[in-house]
Formats: structure tokens, sequence, C-alpha cells
């Protein structure tokens, strides 16, 4: 179970990628967010994120059109 959930259904790029560093932010290092989107490009979006900001991608699924995401905030 994650630490927070940040839901961004029916947001399109960028905001979802936008909201969730703003939540990471405020998150300890080490803690997880879970991100559900609905957004077909978040599967690439989060991934480059994650790479280029230094927090982990731990999972990442989809289920009837909706895509979830958890991250552990890195530092």
């Amino acid at each position: 179970m994650a630490d927070q959930v940040l839901d961004v259904k029916g947001l399109n790029c960028p905001l979802p990628i936008l909201r969730a560093r703003k939540a990471l932010n405020a998150l300890p290092g080490g803690a997880t967010l879970q991100v559900l989107a609905t957004d077909p490009g978040a599967v690439r979006d989060f991934e480059a994120f994650c790479r280029t900001t230094g927090n982990q991608l731990v999972a990442s699924e989809a289920q009837g059109g909706v895509f979830s995401f958890v991250i552990r905030r890195g530092g």
C-alpha cells in the first residue's frame, strides 16, 4: 500500500506528471506515491520521469483503462 494516492484520471499530459512531481516533493525520501491515470501516454511519461528525477518506478499496471503507477521518492 502506498503512503499517498494521487488520482489524476481524466487529465492529459503534462498535468499527471506535474501533479505527481508536486505530491512527491511533499513526501519524505523513501515514501511511495500511487498515481491513478487514464492518459495512455502516462506509461511512457512516468517511466521517463522516474528515470530522469532519481525516483523509482516500483510498479506499473493497467486495468479497465486506468493506469496505476507506484513511485518511491528518491533521496
